[in-house]
């Protein structure tokens, strides 16, 4: 399959017909490159705040309201992209309210119609402290016509045992959108995220926001690119390194992934990582002591 990630830069918009334009534009892009699978970063639907004027989208819980109230557009458009242009496509993530609480929450779109989404799992202090989001449902693996695919947003995919559930479910492909200020932040996630693709010996795909958009709350400077990760080893690339945009520049960053690769390299490759890691567990049981003072 080939996949595209973005590198997705925030617009401001003055009605809803500027929004509908530039995500048609940049799914009818990928889709003319020929790509199967579109992923959009987390809290790119942050832009949807400037719909509902500057003074809400510069204000915490305004910001997040305003988008929220508009998630349903965005994912009957985002299903009539998938539909018209026979791709599967993350959405960009959103603040959502629901039951009380604020969740971040990325949607799956197939060709055939069908969706669900991913919550994040584990949300970073900005997020829990300053923002109040909370953590959401729980982890999905989904089955689609291009593989079993999971989804690990940003800071989620910092954390192994989230992924290792998706392994052993069966996961593939492993969906990384980001958003992330500083340059730290891009790589702490694409660190977590290339170690899911070396521990899993599965592909790991991640997206980022770009550029600056001070005028949103929580989304004012972002730092990224795009990525797609595999394991270092027979089969892929020996860095791990698929393919990568530019730091900071937008656009789309296309690479080429087979599952056979993926099923062999776990299979028969140099080494095992996905096989082996049951080992762990004993030996880290075993921890002893030992004075050297």
């Amino acid at each position: 399959m080939r996949i595209a990630t973005a590198a997705y830069p925030l617009d401001w918009f003055e009605g809803w017909a500027a929004f509908e334009a530039k995500m048609t534009g940049w799914v009818a892009e990928a889709a003319g490159e020929g790509a199967d699978l579109l992923v959009f970063p987390e809290y790119g639907a942050m832009e949807l705040a400037s719909l509902a004027g500057a003074q809400v989208a510069g204000d915490t819980g305004g910001a997040i309201a305003a988008v929220s109230e508009r998630v349903g557009a965005m994912d009957a458009l985002l299903a009539a992209l998938a539909l018209r242009f026979k791709v599967h496509i993350l959405g960009p993530s959103a603040p959502v309210e629901e039951g009380g609480l604020v969740v971040n929450r990325a949607r799956l779109f197939a060709p055939s119609g069908v969706s669900d989404y991913q919550d994040k799992q584990i949300m970073t202090r900005f997020e829990r402290d300053d923002w109040g989001v909370s953590g959401g449902g729980p982890l999905k693996l989904f089955d689609t016509a291009l593989g079993k695919i999971g989804v690990l947003i940003c800071y989620d995919s910092e954390f192994p045992l989230l992924a290792r559930a998706l392994v052993e479910a069966g996961a593939e492909i492993i969906l990384v959108p980001s958003c992330t200020e500083a340059l730290e932040g891009y790589w702490r996630v694409r660190i977590g995220a290339m170690a899911r693709a070396l521990e899993g010996q599965c592909v790991c795909v991640m997206a980022s926001l770009v550029g600056d958009r001070p005028e949103v709350y929580a989304v004012e400077e972002n730092t990224g690119m795009g990525g797609i990760f595999g394991p270092p080893d027979m089969g892929f690339p020996p860095t791990g390194v698929i393919a990568e945009g530019s730091l900071g520049q937008a656009g789309w960053t296309y690479g080429e992934v087979t599952l056979d690769a993926i099923r062999a390299v776990r299979a028969d490759g140099h080494v095992l990582n996905a096989a082996h890691w049951a080992e762990q567990g004993p030996r880290v049981a075993l921890v002893t002591e030992s004075a050297l003072a």
